[in-house]
């Protein structure tokens, strides 16, 4: 029997660029199918940015009264973005929030994302589904990334999907299992170098184009521990912090030199991983021309780009999808993903 959800999914990243809301309307027969009804990407101003850059290193008190603000606001951006669409509430089953990371040290036994999903429920008046990630944690897992089982039922077509997002990751099947793990670092430093531009990044890559290849950061920056380890496998802020930017402060190369080599770096991680068949690349990092010709230069695979649509809401897509999972009771969380005990069905549902 055919049934058929609409889902609102949002989506803070780590590279900051705001929150991504998209409306979807998900069907579900022998197969499930999709569609992106209205989609919408709110910018956070200047005093969110740095709350949440520096959110890590609050105090108990600051970063839950965070957590609840940032929930009021992803509540009032969904009324804004129902009223400018003139969507129906009546028509909608849920709002699904993947809320915005802080914290993501899974050998820990610990992942944080906040933007409270019972002030968006309490100000939308929709039921909200959000906290996607602590049950696979809890399980022994990554708790990311979560959003390959979507790959697997939704974009099946590819063999491989890239994201180019704060960090980049990857999903694909292998030996008749989803596998799926976080491939390094992307659009968090290039967003750290370009700061203090204009622009806040290097739009299209084109200063990157313009440097050269320091080969003493581009060697320190492969041989990372990070980069030889084993899938089950997935990276935070933290990781950045701690390995990466000193890397990149240490370097006595100019911006345009830095952003070059990362450039080639990236290209070069990624295309380790891509040896075959297609690939879609989707995020912000897929406008960035040098990154994609360094991936096209490295990988065996073609590199298959999609409607600007996909590319910047494929992952608000794909957690509205996991909130229809989460409906339907049905799994969310791959093992083979995530190094869990189980396959498990993870998200707190607040009634509207």
């Amino acid at each position: 029997m055919e049934k058929k959800y609409r889902i609102i999914g949002l989506m803070s990243g780590t590279s900051l660029d705001g929150v991504d809301i998209a409306y979807c309307e998900f069907t579900k027969n022998t197969t499930w199918t999709y569609d992106i009804i209205h989609s919408q990407t709110f910018e956070y101003n200047d005093q969110w940015k740095e709350i949440l850059s520096l959110a890590e290193e609050s105090s108990a008190l600051d970063l839950a009264r965070s957590d609840v603000f940032l929930g009021q606001l992803f509540g009032n951006l969904t009324n804004a973005f129902i009223d400018f669409h003139q969507i129906n509430k009546d028509d909608l089953d849920a709002i699904s929030s993947h809320g915005h990371t802080i914290f993501h040290q899974p050998e820990l036994s610990l992942t944080t994302q906040i933007g409270n999903g019972a002030q968006i429920a309490a100000l939308t008046g929709i039921k909200t589904i959000c906290d996607f990630r602590t049950t696979d944690v809890a399980l022994g897992g990554q708790g990311a990334p979560l959003v390959p089982i979507g790959d697997s039922l939704l974009f099946s077509e590819f063999d491989y999907c890239l994201n180019l997002g704060g960090i980049a990751n990857i999903s694909f099947q292998e030996k008749g299992q989803r596998i799926s793990f976080d491939i390094g670092l992307a659009n968090i430093v290039g967003n750290f170098l370009c700061r203090h531009l204009e622009a806040g990044y290097d739009k299209g890559g084109e200063l990157a184009k313009s440097g050269k290849i320091d080969n003493s950061l581009l060697t320190k920056m492969n041989e990372l521990e990070y980069f030889y380890l084993n899938s089950p496998k997935s990276l935070g802020k933290e990781f950045f912090n701690t390995q990466f930017q000193p890397l990149l402060d240490q370097s006595k190369s100019n911006l345009a030199d830095k952003l070059h080599t990362f450039g080639v770096h990236l290209g070069m991680q990624i295309g380790k991983h891509i040896n075959h068949g297609n690939c879609l690349v989707t995020g912000g990092g897929a406008y960035n021309e040098f990154w994609m010709e360094q991936i096209n230069l490295q990988s065996k695979g073609k590199i298959t780009l999609p409607t600007p649509q996909i590319i910047d809401f494929k992952e608000a897509l794909l957690f509205a999808f996991l909130g229809a999972l989460r409906l339907e009771e049905e799994i969310n969380a791959l093992k083979s993903v995530t190094g869990a005990s189980k396959n498990s069905c993870g998200g707190c549902i607040y009634l509207g």
